[in-house]
């Protein structure tokens, strides 16, 4: 069977369509052997999903290595599943919504936690995301995040519409460029601390992207791509 997956992933370009398909038909391990939860330094980081509005092409879910776990899903967790594969994050730095998915398909879950995280912890909550939400949920999807994310970390990636659908390849299409930059715009005021990013890809002009977070008003990164990990 093993096998049988290894010819399908290698005859399509999403894999994890075809990963998650094997996983939910096959899988026989209770989900607990699975990770939802996993350290990175002094950071904890949540894996509440495998979906994904993008198919990037310098995505680490294409490589064997990852981020040194295997973050593949039988089945998506629920909330108290959640809770208790966190378990106690003192000692962390942040918590952290980013596994082999975008975090915010699933963005009431991620409200759910997070004014758990608040309410139980105090701890600092950080989510990862591609900038999708309001495609998904429609616009002002950051207001029922208010108050319980304190950094979000979006992932703008090209400077224009074109080299974005290029790279990123959105299951949204033309005009997901201009949308992630409107949710980081609605971000402003909402989230205290807004970082837009891009992978150092080649092709991609980080002077114009670095414009267009100056332009809004939030902080720029560059981050490393090295085949494993951007925290």
């Amino acid at each position: 069977m093993t096998e049988i997956l290894n010819i399908l992933v290698r005859r399509h370009k999403d894999c994890d369509i075809i990963k998650w398909a094997f996983n939910t038909a096959f899988g026989e391990r209770n989900l607990k052997d699975f990770i939802l939860a996993y350290n990175i330094e002094d950071r904890r980081y949540l894996n509440v999903t495998n979906r994904c509005t993008n198919n990037c092409a310098f995505c680490i879910r294409k490589t064997d290595v990852g981020v040194g776990y295997n973050l593949w899903l039988a089945r998506e967790p629920g909330l108290q599943e959640i809770k208790e594969a966190l378990g106690d994050p003192a000692g962390c730095s942040e918590v952290v919504f980013c596994g082999y998915g975008e975090p915010l398909v699933r963005l009431d879950l991620v409200k759910d936690i997070s004014s758990y995280i608040k309410d139980s912890f105090g701890s600092v909550v950080r989510v990862n995301t591609n900038g999708h939400a309001d495609l998904l949920h429609g616009r002002g999807s950051v207001e029922r995040l208010r108050g319980l994310v304190d950094r979000i970390n979006i992932s703008l990636n090209a400077e224009n519409d074109h080299k974005y659908r290029e790279i990123c390849r959105p299951s949204f299409g033309p005009g997901t460029h201009d949308a992630v930059i409107q949710f980081a715009a609605s971000c402003v005021g909402v989230i205290p601390d807004i970082t837009l990013s891009v992978v150092d890809w080649p092709g991609i002009d980080i002077v114009k992207c670095r414009e267009i977070a100056e332009n809004i008003g939030v902080a720029f990164r560059v981050r490393k791509h090295d085949g494993i990990r951007q925290a």
